[in-house]
């Protein structure tokens, strides 16, 4: 193959070498932590570029393509397209650098990316919100761009910027931790995979550098297939740093003849990685941040990770919307294969349910519970269990004697929008209630033994928060009026006993009896 600057090695490993003094006078090296995986016999490193000047790696990139610009081309004006971290780091640059910036942002931006873009740009940036992808934003930005004269700085399909992302391998080398086996780098556009794949390959010939996108991104792996960079007709954005619809044309010859493979991840494989480096360094970094370890966790369980092995792989980030915590903290253990959501029928009838509970494994704990009863002499509640694979095969074994076939509905969607349908019409002098419980295991079950003889549910919705209290609305029904006044009895005196299965009981109020069931609440 002919070289060129597109795909000539030489000429990007100079360009690295070029961004070292322009990019070590604006931040300090970030760190390299060992990750203490017990569960793994490999030597897994991750560099923390969630600790750097913008709590990602793309100030980089972005700082040594306008610090290379003379002064009379900055006067020109920068312009910018990001859906986030890419524009922080344009934005550190252009207050740095004493120059005007004016940045395209989707709409759909995370606030806190927005909110740092002009913290750390101040008067020197302009942010404009257009569209509602990266793709629109950055059209917009090459129109105002060509109208104005000014100077385009591209998020990764450019040698200047792809040099500083580059600086990020020499400070690997620089460590003193290496040479490394293999390496685990997220690809969005794939500016930063190319470069670390340039740099650690001429110091340490024999690594091995991985590529690592979101099934629902992979436009890398589909410009690998095609021969060319192509347009995805679909884009997911959960990973919201790598979601590029099209790879870049010159970052893709370098992948293409860099990289030694190309591996998708699931959006729950990232959530688990995410959790993984919660758990064990107290890290939580934004899902495409954890994208690189997820690759690596997916390479070892399918056993292409020899024991020994000294592994890197790159935290590229930790800008994320604190709102984004709850849906992550729910797909981590499904991406870790601890959690199963399960539609299992059963009878209807009086205390059906809690018998089918009462014969779970011990060891499988029940951390959701979706159910409201239907028109149908079978019911199908659904329950989020959480537990080992030894676990989950000793229920199957229970499902089995009791002639149940239960489906799998971890990644159903009504599940993963807690719709739950319920037919009121059919609730029998019904009670709802709050309950909050001890979250430890047989607390709720043990409540629900305790009345059983007098009450049936009718409704149960319930997921685990991981506090320390367990929180529940429940509705019940009761063939006679008396029994639902003595099933709140006995829920007085249970809430009192400090030894007891609940905390509290409440009752819902007038109105939202009324909303949940269509019926104004008859008096006692």
């Amino acid at each position: 193959m002919q070289l060129t600057d597109r795909n000539n090695p030489d000429r990007l490993f100079e360009e690295i070498l070029a961004a070292r003094e322009r990019v070590y006078s604006m931040g300090k090296a970030t760190p390299l932590q060992q990750l203490p995986l017990s569960q793994t016999d490999a030597e897994v490193w991750v560099k923390r570029e969630d600790l750097g000047p913008i709590k990602a790696y793309k100030w980089r990139g972005a700082y040594n393509a306008m610090a290379a610009l003379t002064p009379e081309q900055r006067d020109q004006g920068i312009v910018a397209a990001s859906a986030g971290n890419h524009a922080q780091g344009v934005a550190l640059a252009a207050k740095s650098l004493g120059c005007k910036a004016v940045i395209f942002m989707p709409q759909s931006t995370p606030e806190v990316k927005q909110c740092e873009v002009r913290r750390l740009g101040q008067d020197a940036v302009e942010i404009r919100l257009i569209g509602d992808t990266y793709d629109d934003a950055g059209m917009t930005a090459w129109k105002f761009c060509e109208a104005t004269k000014g100077v385009y700085i591209h998020p990764y399909d450019d040698l200047m910027v792809m040099g500083g992302q580059g600086t990020l391998a020499d400070e690997v080398v620089m460590s003193g931790k290496g040479p490394f086996d293999r390496v685990y780098v997220a690809i969005g556009g794939g500016g930063l995979a190319a470069a670390v794949a340039c740099w650690l390959k001429r110091y340490w010939p024999g690594v091995q550098v991985y590529g690592v996108e979101g099934v629902g991104q992979a436009s890398m792996q589909a410009a690998m297939d095609a021969g060319q960079p192509v347009t995805l007709d679909y884009l997911d954005v959960f990973c919201d740093g790598t979601a590029v619809r099209k790879a870049g044309a010159v970052t893709f010859d370098y992948c293409r003849d860099l990289l030694d493979g190309m591996l998708t991840v699931t959006n729950d494989e990232v959530c688990h990685s995410i959790r993984t480096l919660w758990e064990t360094l107290r890290v939580i970094p934004e899902p495409s941040g954890a994208m690189a370890l997820a690759g690596f966790q997916k390479h070892y369980e399918a056993g292409e990770v020899k024991a020994g092995e000294k592994v890197l792989t790159i935290v590229s980030g930790a800008n994320m919307d604190f709102s984004q915590l709850g849906a992550i903290a729910h797909r981590a253990g499904i991406g870790a294969k601890h959690r199963r959501f399960l539609r299992v029928p059963v009878p209807e009838g009086k205390g059906t349910l809690v018998d089918y509970l009462e014969q779970l494994p011990e060891s499988v704990s029940i951390i959701d519970l979706q159910y409201g009863r239907i028109d149908s002499k079978v019911q199908y509640p659904v329950l989020g269990l959480m537990g080992a694979e030894d676990d989950y095969a000793v229920l199957d074994d229970v499902l089995a004697q009791r002639g149940v076939s239960a489906s799998d509905v971890s990644t159903d969607e009504d599940v993963d929008y807690r719709i739950i349908n319920y037919t009121p019409e059919l609730f029998e002098n019904p009670l709802f209630v709050n309950i909050e419980f001890p979250e430890r295991a047989g607390a709720f079950l043990q409540f629900m033994t305790e009345v059983k003889d007098i009450a049936s549910l009718c409704y149960f919705n319930y997921a685990y928060s991981g506090e320390r209290v367990g929180r529940a609305l429940v509705g019940m029904e009761f063939s006679r009026a008396q029994d639902r006044d003595r099933c709140l009895d006995r829920m007085m005196k249970m809430q009192h006993d400090q030894r007891g299965c609940i905390r509290a009981a409440r009752e819902v109020s007038d109105e939202i009896f009324y909303r949940l069931t269509g019926n104004r609440r008859a008096e006692s």
